[in-house]
């Protein structure tokens, strides 16, 4: 029996599936938007709005500049970081486009821009959800999947950032 132990199994063992669940929350992290099956989602909420949310209860301290913290704010920061770095790899890489292949740079270093994701928790997701109390993702259901049927969803982070180009129109409108 199955009495009080909560989570979903997805036949893996604990450390399958909890390389899994790093894996989709920094991609989740990294590109805000992915797509999965239904199970698989509903987990990763959970683990993604734990790590949302303490870097919010960091307060202005998360997206403080380091000099103008005091001790106590940067040994919370610190202890935040570090917490984040347990579960979340350090670095994600973007695709950048094929903007930069087109202007004749070399493929390998012109595709891809590195992100620091412990930053990007503590600095845009930890002001962007500063004040909202909770419900930092959102399922969207989009059907079967063709080969096995399997439920698919996208889930996303709520008050998405738009891109620079969207941004800059709202802008001069």
């Amino acid at each position: 029996m199955r009495h009080q132990n909560a989570g979903r199994k997805f036949d893996r063992n604990t450390s399958s599936r909890r390389a899994m669940f790093r894996n989709l929350a920094a991609n989740l992290i990294l590109h805000e938007r992915i797509e999965t099956t239904n199970a698989k989602a509903k987990e990763l909420r959970i683990v993604a709005e734990r790590l949302i949310t303490k870097a919010r209860r960091l307060g202005k301290a998360a997206y403080t500049p380091q000099a103008e913290l005091s001790e106590s704010e940067k040994a919370r920061r610190l202890a935040t970081k570090r917490l984040l770095s347990a579960y979340l790899p350090r670095w994600g890489t973007i695709a950048k486009g094929a903007t930069a292949a087109s202007e004749g740079k070399e493929a390998s270093e012109a595709s891809t821009k590195k992100v620091d994701l412990i930053e990007k928790v503590l600095i845009d997701l930890g002001k962007r959800f500063a004040s909202r109390p909770g419900g930092y993702t959102r399922i969207i259901k989009l059907g079967p999947r063709r080969g096995d049927n399997a439920p698919v969803v996208i889930i996303e982070l709520v008050d998405k950032a738009l891109p620079p180009e969207a941004s800059a129109a709202e802008a001069t409108a």
